[in-house]
């Protein structure tokens, strides 16, 4: 089960962007876009992003809406450097024609 969690955040000049963290498969994958007709890329996290999603997760843990073995899981992996693993059918490489 994939669990996903996204919130705005401004870059240095001012310019706000999506950044969305997807948990799955003991994973983390971090991407990002600024605008509705831009297309996402993958995200290098700084200390507030990593901060940000243990914040999101423990406002989820009281709502059930996730476990407390997951939250555990997230905040081990929030720990990693990196953007994560980028894995799946829409990030498989086409053939060159």
């Amino acid at each position: 089960m994939s669990i996903e969690f996204g919130w705005w955040n401004r870059d240095a000049e001012g310019r706000k962007f999506e950044v969305s963290a997807v948990i799955h498969g003991g994973n983390i994958e971090w991407t990002r876009h600024q605008g509705h007709h831009t297309s996402w890329e993958p995200h290098e996290p700084d200390d507030d992003d990593r901060a940000r999603l243990v914040a999101e997760a423990e406002r989820r843990l009281p709502r059930r809406l996730i476990t407390q073995k997951q939250f555990d899981e997230i905040k081990r992996l929030s720990e990693r450097t990196g953007p994560g693993a980028i894995s799946g059918r829409r990030y498989r490489p086409s053939p060159d024609l």
